[in-house]
């Protein structure tokens, strides 16, 4: 017993002087908060495909007044569209509280039809933030006026493809200074398409329900070449976007090999995703295959929904997590030095805890601020059948949260944070923003047929913070596609300015990163769009930080 007297005493000494553990709390404050808008997507039965994917949110600044806004999509019914449809979007105005006001009709939005997602930026680099709404068509483009109103100039644009599309992302491409587009498209759909049970694609654990995707015509992607003038000119064929027709869904303009070009990760439904190589001349190779991203570790393709990437390992690449369907696995992609993702979900710990669930929105969010990377998944079923189906599942779920343990494994710990995340709904898009400027990341969740839930973040402000607003130069004020590293020796980060993600979603584009308890500031490093590189020291902890290029 002696023996062992000096190495219990030094482990007992080692677990005192760590910091206790910060237990995440997510609170649903959207009714409080002003946020009960009731969600249009179909009638209860889901007889038809395109009643069942719903829709998704995006935070943003309209206003330019520092706090995030929120902008809802909505959908509608085949009823209804005959008649032109439904409103389809709801802008919420921010008091710099988190409380929300329904700005819609002030602010002139007067889209109807059958909204399905949103995507942001300042396309024109007028200084205020416009927006795409993806829809079961057509789609629309909204420019910010920046008098607190916007008007739809999607014809003028050139951007309202009349196709059923899912998410869209802005980002230069070309690097031209100005904002591209890219727009994921989903199946061709008409009311001739049997109903549901009328076909083997129909059946699902021998219950009868909607038909597709598989069995359906898929519809391919574009990508959108900003031509500086308040237009686009779809350079889809001559860019080398081979997309053979898959059912797209979760889109990333992303620089997944960090050469200083955005590349575009899409997330395809029931086939293979897609990974397009920037070539740096204009155009696209595909290598989804030989990246690794197009299938999962057993070399099957998943019917993929959300993704994002970010960097959970601390190895200053950036990794990818996609959220997949029912009886299979959510999968995290690790990035290797050569370029190269291997699915790792098994290893982190993510496999047995998502299988009996289907997973729509995601993100990696720093949810106690300790400097690593949590996930989070929006949940529900397509089904409404599946409840009788004896298996286990249910057609309402609950969100999942996975706290990083920093080992390269996850922990769920949705039951230990409870809260909000215990509220089974079908949720779908999930957008993520610091409403109240705290310094911590609230969720947004739109719910299928139902109000949105609000995760207000009420974490114990043990941790300390540090954001940063990304301003690059015109015309692109956003700075997307800007990286930003915290240069912390013992614990780096990195983390990047994107637009769009999620699922159907846009989330708050500034730059923000945990410090744990740490009482100062790493120098901060910043690679502009344009590839300058500047760096920034001497940063005050739990501030808001607008980081001009050139500027300081």
């Amino acid at each position: 017993m002696t023996a062992f007297g000096p190495v219990f005493l030094l482990a007992s000494l080692a677990a005192l002087q760590q910091p206790p553990r910060v237990v995440v709390r997510l609170v649903d404050a959207a009714e409080k908060a002003g946020l009960t808008l009731l969600n249009i997507c179909g009638g209860a039965s889901k007889d038809y495909i395109v009643e069942v994917n719903g829709n998704g949110a995006a935070f943003f600044d309209y206003d330019n007044d520092g706090d995030m806004d929120l902008l809802i999509v909505n959908g509608s019914t085949l009823s209804n569209m005959k008649r032109g449809g439904d409103p389809m979007l709801a802008l919420f105005r921010n008091d710099g509280k988190g409380h929300f006001a329904d700005v819609t009709s002030s602010s002139d939005i007067r889209a109807r039809g059958w909204g399905m997602g949103a995507c942001v930026a300042d396309y024109d680099g007028d200084g205020f933030q416009d927006v795409y709404v993806t829809a079961f068509g057509p789609n629309v483009l909204l420019r910010n006026r920046g008098d607190g109103t916007f008007a739809d100039v999607t014809a003028r644009a050139g951007v309202g493809d009349s196709r059923w599309s899912t998410n869209c992302a802005f980002g230069d491409y070309d690097r031209d200074g100005d904002l591209d587009l890219y727009v994921a498209n989903y199946v061709k759909f008409d009311e001739t398409i049997p109903k549901r049970g009328a076909a083997p694609n129909c059946k699902y654990m021998g219950l009868d329900v909607m038909c597709g995707p598989q069995g359906l015509a898929g519809e391919p992607d574009a990508l959108y070449r900003n031509n500086g003038d308040g237009t686009f000119t779809d350079v889809t064929r001559s860019s080398g976007l081979v997309d053979p027709g898959y059912y797209g869904f979760g889109v990333l303009f992303s620089d997944l090999d960090d050469d200083g070009w955005p590349d575009i990760f899409v997330a395809n439904d029931s086939v293979p995703n897609l990974l397009f190589r920037n070539n740096h001349d204009g155009t696209f190779s595909e290598i989804g295959l030989r990246s690794g991203l197009a299938l999962n570790g057993d070399g099957k393709p998943q019917a993929s929904m959300g993704a994002d990437a970010a960097d959970y390992d601390g190895d200053g690449r950036l990794d990818v997590f996609v959220t997949n369907f029912s009886q299979d696995y959510n999968t995290l992609y690790q990035n290797s030095a050569a370029g190269f993702f291997t699915d790792v979900s098994r290893q982190a710990g993510v496999v047995p805890r998502t299988l009996s669930y289907l997973g729509w929105g995601t993100g990696f969010v720093d949810f106690d601020n300790d400097g690593l990377l949590d996930l989070f998944v929006a949940n529900g079923h397509v089904y409404p059948e599946i409840d009788r189906s004896g298996r286990g599942m249910n057609y309402l779920q609950r969100k999942q949260v996975f706290i990083n343990e920093g080992n390269g494994r996850f922990r769920d710990a949705t039951t230990e944070i409870g809260g909000g995340l215990l509220l089974e709904k079908s949720s779908r898009g999930a957008a993520f923003g610091d409403i109240d400027n705290d310094g911590d990341t609230d969720v947004v969740v739109v719910n299928m047929n139902d109000r949105p839930t609000l995760l207000r973040n009420d974490t114990d402000a043990a941790n300390n913070w540090i954001t940063l607003k990304l301003e690059g130069e015109p015309p692109n004020r956003d700075a997307i596609g800007a990286r930003a590293w915290l240069l912390d020796e013992g614990s780096p980060q990195v983390a990047e300015v994107r637009s769009g993600g999620s699922y159907l979603s846009h989330s708050d584009m500034r730059v923000r990163f945990g410090l744990g308890r740490r009482t100062h500031v790493p120098p901060v490093k910043v690679r502009w769009p344009d590839g300058a590189i500047e760096r920034f020291e001497g940063l005050a902890p739990n501030a808001v930080h607008v980081i001009r290029q050139g500027g300081g």
